[in-house]
């Protein structure tokens, strides 16, 4: 990267949302703009976790971009390595290589005002960009509590999200800490080679069995011959997801169904009752996001496994103390805690028109506009924002909505010509979040009884998205200048001299690929 080079657009990760804008990019005529990437290798968070078992909890064939099908997933639910692949496949595919822009951590995001450009200071160099498309996500940056004790443990440590593969777990004892997604996993991974496992659970999750299998041959050779079969396959997963939204939006209710088979799921694995109500939830399910695994509970009732039904209070010395007062000898610590979502670390980089941060702007929650962008933050837009995360679907589905959003901004701007940048208004923003906020009112996530890392510090849900994947795309296909401020650069001031944007046709390996 020279210093001051100048582009177009900037867009910031390499994950799913990152090299999705890319391509979008690609696919408009856009060729003038670099990814900036902190690691030195493109995957997002299925590159930084990489922890044993880990896997996806939504199908493959939906799980992955509708303009680069995969007809060769090996399994219906994939693991990690594949889904890394998959993406460096797409980075491939599409020639984002040159674009790319490895070890490369975005250190601050200024708007300067009189060019009308974002200065982006990054561990490799400066440079300026008209617009930036900012891709981090909200599970890249990982939590770990302040533990009373912690720095003083004489063993390892570490979270699920930089898992240390050289530190070897075999005939250690350990403390898993954490019940999510990535703990669910992780716990019948390690479980066969630990010599005893002691698990820190706060709140019991609800766990319904992952229908996994591998895809056969057969399968995939069909998927090859015939695209339109794999189209179809994902459009059936599709649908059935939708379907389900009306009782997680609408009638929790009706939840109580799937309840039932939960707690069938439970005493098929666990005999012992005592296990049982420990690991039984007191909430609706789907409240917090249900998670799938045939595993989990059959590793629980190993006797090599202790589920201690307490947050974890203290450390001293080797021994871990839960907040019910029961004790273990631990060698290593494990983290499953979840990650910065509600208070993304990226909004403290971001200082915008009025000189202060997007963290500052967010400091009584985050808001944005249609999900993508913020009052006082210009040419500015954000991948998976406020209130676009899913409990039952793909991201991709609303990562490619906000695609199209993305690609409707830049036209909007390349035709109101010369130095120009859009603002969102604060009553748009406000009368947008107020819509989502009345709707969230009837959802599960409010009324299941439950308190999820979906809720900021005021208890609010600034995470999902209540409603279909359709009625997102619908409201995210156009950008309505009515909900915008336009601002014009300063006759006075002279104009910059940036690498001017290369505007092209699409490419010809991209034309059997259907636009979202």
């Amino acid at each position: 990267m020279t210093e001051h080079e100048h582009v177009r657009v900037a867009v910031i990760g390499s994950g799913f949302g990152g090299l999705g804008a890319a391509v979008r990019l690609r696919r408009e005529g856009v060729t003038d703009f670099v990814v900036l990437e902190r690691a030195g290798s493109v995957g997002g968070t299925w590159r930084d976790n990489s922890y044993p078992g880990c896997a996806c909890d939504v199908p493959s064939h939906l799980y992955s971009f509708s303009f680069a099908p995969n007809p060769d997933w090996p399994r219906t639910f994939s693991g990690q390595d594949h889904i890394r692949a998959y993406l460096e496949h797409v980075a491939d595919v599409f020639g984002l290589r040159p674009h790319l822009r490895l070890d490369s951590e975005v250190k601050l995001m200024t708007w300067d005002a009189q060019r009308l450009c974002w200065v982006i200071e990054t561990s490799s160099g400066t440079l300026s960009a008209d617009v930036v498309v900012s891709a981090t996500g909200p599970l890249s940056d990982p939590k770990v509590p302040d533990v009373p004790g912690l720095d003083t443990f004489p063993g390892k440590v570490f979270h699920s999200a930089r898992w240390d593969h050289d530190y070897d777990l075999r005939g250690k004892r350990v403390a898993m800490v954490g019940t999510g997604a990535s703990a669910i996993q992780i716990v019948p991974a390690i479980q066969p080679e630990v010599a005893r496992l002691t698990l820190f659970q706060r709140t019991p999750p609800w766990v319904m069995p992952r229908m996994d299998r591998a895809v056969s041959g057969a399968e995939r050779l069909l998927h090859r011959a015939l695209p339109a079969t794999a189209k179809l396959r994902r459009g059936l997963l599709w649908g059935i997801r939708e379907l389900q939204v009306q009782a997680f939006t609408k009638y929790p209710d009706a939840l109580g169904v799937v309840e039932q088979l939960a707690r069938r799921n439970m005493a098929r694995a666990v005999k012992d009752p005592a296990l049982r109500a420990k690991l039984t939830p007191d909430y609706r399910i789907g409240c917090k996001r249900i998670l799938l695994s045939s595993t989990y509970y059959p590793a629980l009732a190993k006797p090599n496994v202790d589920v201690v039904a307490s947050g974890l209070r203290e450390i001293r010395g080797s021994t871990v103390v839960a907040a019910d007062g029961s004790e273990a000898e631990v060698d290593a610590i494990v983290f499953g805690t979840g990650f910065h979502v509600t208070d993304m670390p990226i909004a403290e980089r971001v200082v915008g028109a009025e000189g202060r941060t997007l963290a500052e702007a967010w400091s009584s929650g985050m808001k944005s506009l249609r999900g993508a962008t913020a009052t006082g933050f210009p040419n500015w837009m954000t991948i998976i924002g406020p209130n676009t995360g899913l409990g039952n679907s793909s991201m991709i589905l609303m990562i490619e909505s906000q695609l199209n959003y993305m690609a409707d901004c830049l036209r909007q701007l390349d035709v109101l010509g010369g130095r120009a940048a859009l603002d969102a208004r604060p009553g748009a923003v406000d009368a947008w979040n107020d819509r989502v906020q009345r709707r969230m009112e009837r959802t599960v996530w409010s009324t299941g009884g439950c308190t999820s890392w979906y809720l900021d510090e005021n208890g609010v849900n600034t995470t999902v998205w209540p409603g279909t994947t359709t009625e997102f795309r619908g409201a995210t296909r156009r950008v309505d200048l009515a909900e915008y401020d336009l601002i014009r650069r300063p006759a006075r001031e002279p104009e910059p001299s940036p690498v001017p944007a290369v505007r092209s046709g699409r490419r010809t390996e991209e034309k059997a690929e259907a636009d979202a």
